[in-house]
């Protein structure tokens, strides 16, 4: 049984629409991204949602 803050957390991401995703990529490619995004100090998934809309922006 989930605890209260989880149960707040769940409430709050469904609320602002995040949803979690699972992608397979090759383990050195993602070791080096975590890498680089930790030296930036950026967070890997702002950097991936903001590549992802960039990627849509170019197609568009």
């Amino acid at each position: 049984m989930a605890n209260t803050q989880t149960k707040a957390t769940q409430k709050y991401q469904e609320k602002i629409g995040l949803i979690a995703k699972s992608y397979k990529i090759r383990k050195e490619l993602a070791e080096q991204f975590a890498q680089v995004c930790k030296e930036r100090g950026e967070g890997q998934a702002a950097t991936i949602s903001r590549l992802m809309q960039e990627y849509i922006d170019q197609k568009r």
